[in-house]
């Protein structure tokens, strides 16, 4: 038909306008990962769409996809030694759940703290029904040793309770072995969230976030220094002994422990898991 090789590889005008919007697009959404590291491209989606701006998730996974953009949230690395088959799924066992005092219901979960160089990990357990801090541990690592830590520090303050449900995510560190053989020794029952439901372990995401928006971002964490000077204060005092929940009528987690415990069991407020319904 004598027309050049080249005129046919050349891009059309409808495939150039495109690529001039996905190069937008990826500027966009590197100028968001900048502020929120931990965002994905569901989360960068609603984000944009808060803004008034309608971007199909699709969209933004392809881009992402295409010029090699990532979350910092890493995949979590699981622990050496083996998951056995059957420890890897536990139901969920908090749906519509009626929480009548402490101890009853820990949750608990993995953060990163991003730094100057590399990233300080935070495994935090709260009981849902005071949102009490009753146990952390940090690493620089994901290995499940610092989860166990962490539920070791929360059964010190505790007084050892049995029959505790411990609810997590399906992170390879409370799928381990080591893990659930933990949990088993010492008489914790076994919840899990279903895959892709952050709403099942909504109280400790819920928490993340306040650390992180009102500690992390606005003391500007640079160092694992940083981390280890100012974190345990706003963990073990602010959060615990002066911030104010409105879910808890405006006290603090303290407070309201300590009014629970001064209560008849049959007097003690029914907490209905909001949002886990049916």
């Amino acid at each position: 038909m004598n027309i050049a090789r080249s005129t046919f590889y050349r891009p059309t005008l409808r495939q150039s306008r495109q690529i001039e919007k996905d190069i937008e697009m990826k500027k966009v959404i590197e100028q968001l990962l900048d502020k929120f590291p931990g965002y994905g491209y569901r989360r960068i989606k609603e984000h944009l769409a808060r803004k008034g701006h309608t971007v199909n998730s699709k969209r933004i996974r392809r881009v992402m996809k295409m010029f090699k953009i990532y979350s910092s949230r890493q995949k979590l690395v699981g622990p050496k030694g083996k998951r056995s088959v059957h420890q890897l799924y536990h139901p969920n066992l908090i749906r519509g759940m009626q929480l009548t005092g402490p101890n009853q219901l820990w949750a608990t979960d993995i953060t990163y703290i991003r730094l100057l160089s590399g990233y300080a990990y935070l495994s935090v357990v709260i009981d849902v029904y005071t949102r009490k801090i009753i146990g952390w541990s940090l690493s620089r690592s994901l290995s499940h040793v610092f989860c166990i830590e962490s539920m070791q520090v929360a059964m010190k303050s505790q007084g050892h309770p049995k029959g505790v449900i411990h609810h997590s995510d399906r992170g390879t560190q409370y799928t381990c072995d080591a893990y659930v053989g933990f949990l088993k020794d010492h008489g914790f029952k076994i919840s899990m969230s279903g895959i892709g439901i952050p709403q099942d372990n909504a109280f400790i995401e819920a928490f993340f976030k306040t650390l992180k928006h009102e500690e992390v971002y606005a003391r500007n964490y640079r160092t694992m220094s940083d981390v280890i000077e100012k974190l345990p204060k706003f963990l073990d005092e602010v959060y615990n002994f002066e911030r104010l929940h409105s879910s808890l009528g405006y006290k603090t987690p303290d407070e309201y422990h300590q009014e629970i415990m001064r209560l008849k069991p049959a007097e003690r407020p029914v907490h209905q898991l909001w949002g886990w319904a049916g």
